[in-house]
């Protein structure tokens, strides 16, 4: 992306930006074709997104066994991802906030694509290999941690806030389709041509992935990062800075970032354990099954959730009551099927209760997720980023934590009753304290 003399006037999320528009319009919020072509793209972003973050949990017993590594060693590899995850999501938030979601996408989707191409050819190059791969699963964390905050912040600046929702999970179900494509191209491909056809596959889609959006939906000027921000770096003008005093006082925004915390980080555990447990608890069963099913049941369940918060919403709904009561769904509801998923010696049965388990995560998309859009869209990619840095913290310890109570107790049941009581200790927060309200009504011009 080339530097550009142009500049931003107004403060994020309070007009249009240079270059929105293809047509020269200055309407702010894309068109409804735009929105559908948009959220396709974003949707397969978030695809590939998973695809190159579950390479290695889809791996994990190859690369265990090639490498002579225990549950410890293997829990430190997992675990760095989200130590690398944290440290770019505020800074990814606010660049977005700042130049524009799209371009902090594509930067960071063309560097870790790059980066899952090259890990197999490295990783056969050094002899540290433990060292090597926990190097490089921090790296795809700092390169992935700024994602999810730019779409934050690209979807508050650019969707009706009464399409809001159903976007926003459409979108969402990317991490559904990245770990169901993973899941099953993945587990055909290690069964065929090993651990490193896993890697190429997903790196090489991933690059593709950002041509095609850099080609045909983007223009030069679009892909112009102006000149005036890269000299002045990632210093905050004062007409811009972000009233953390102010917004920090306010009870739904602690509310929502414990909350965001919360699943995030079990959401993690899930990903990164689940493929261990169905391989080792039913060693006969095929890895396409388990890799595969949860997540296409995940998937609709994401999409009907979002259809129909928006639609409750267009009913007269409070918007706050809709998106408790998915929440609910969301933390509540799925942590139930968790538990049981511990209890049960029945593949069939663990599949039912992994598959509802992850479905129902889904919810999430329209509860806290857009909550934050609802509370601070003016900066919803920076507060997303912080609440999200949360997540990946906590997830770190849940993750390494999983991994040191299943070498320890031997058991799987301590780690599902860990995704319970953290996603409890979120629900109950949201529960008493979320609110759908603005809380950064003409903030961004509030020096601090």
């Amino acid at each position: 992306m080339a530097a550009g003399g142009g500049g931003r006037n107004a403060p994020p999320g309070s007009g249009p930006r240079d270059g929105m528009r293809r047509d020269g319009g200055t309407e702010p919020y894309w068109s409804r074709p735009e929105c559908r072509v948009w959220t396709v793209m974003l949707l397969l972003g978030t695809c590939l997104l998973y695809c190159a973050r579950v390479t290695v949990p889809i791996c994990a017993v190859a690369l265990s066994s090639y490498f002579d590594w225990d549950k410890k060693q293997f829990g430190v590899v997992l675990s760095s991802f989200f130590w690398g995850y944290c440290l770019t999501q505020i800074v990814g938030g606010h660049i977005s906030d700042q130049i524009g979601g799209e371009k902090v996408l594509l930067l960071s989707a063309s560097a870790w694509g790059l980066l899952t191409v090259l890990t197999p050819l490295l990783t056969h190059i050094t002899s540290a290999h433990l060292v090597f791969m926990t190097s490089s699963r921090f790296l795809m964390g700092l390169l992935q941690g700024v994602y999810f905050p730019s779409l934050a912040s690209l979807l508050s600046q650019r969707v009706r806030e009464s399409e809001r929702a159903f976007t926003y999970s459409t979108v969402g179900t990317g991490s559904q389709f990245g770990t169901l494509l993973i899941g099953g191209a993945g587990s055909l491909l290690l069964d065929w041509y090993g651990w490193e056809s896993v890697f190429y596959f997903s790196g090489l889609l991933t690059l593709l992935w950002v041509y095609c959006t850099c080609k045909y939906l983007l223009s030069e000027k679009e892909l112009t990062i102006p000149m005036n921000y890269l000299t002045r770096g990632l210093s905050v003008p004062k007409q811009t800075k972000v009233p953390w005093k102010q917004l920090f006082r306010k009870a739904p925004i602690w509310a929502v970032i414990i909350a965001q915390l919360s699943t995030a980080s079990t959401f993690f555990t899930l990903l990164s354990w689940l493929p261990t447990f169905f391989k080792e608890t039913f060693p006969d069963s095929k890895g396409w099954v388990f890799n595969v099913v949860p997540w296409l049941v995940a998937i609709p369940a994401s999409l009907f959730s979002g259809f129909l918060s928006d639609h409750l919403i267009s009913q007269g709904y409070r918007t706050i009551t809709i998106r408790k009561f998915m929440q609910v769904i969301g933390s509540g509801v799925s942590s139930i099927f968790a538990l049981c998923l511990g209890q049960t010696s029945s593949f069939c049965k663990a599949i039912v209760f992994a598959s509802a388990s992850v479905g129902l995560q889904t919810f999430n998309h329209s509860g806290i997720s857009v909550n934050v859009q609802d509370l601070a869209p003016s900066c919803a990619g920076l507060l997303f980023g912080v609440a999200n840095t949360g997540g990946a913290l906590l997830g770190v310890i849940c993750v390494y934590l999983a991994g040191y109570l299943i070498e320890t107790t031997g058991s799987w049941i301590s780690v599902f009753n860990l995704v319970a009581a953290v996603n409890s200790i979120g629900l109950c927060t949201f529960l008493l304290f979320g609110e759908a309200q603005r809380v950064d009504t003409d903030s961004v011009y509030v020096d601090l």
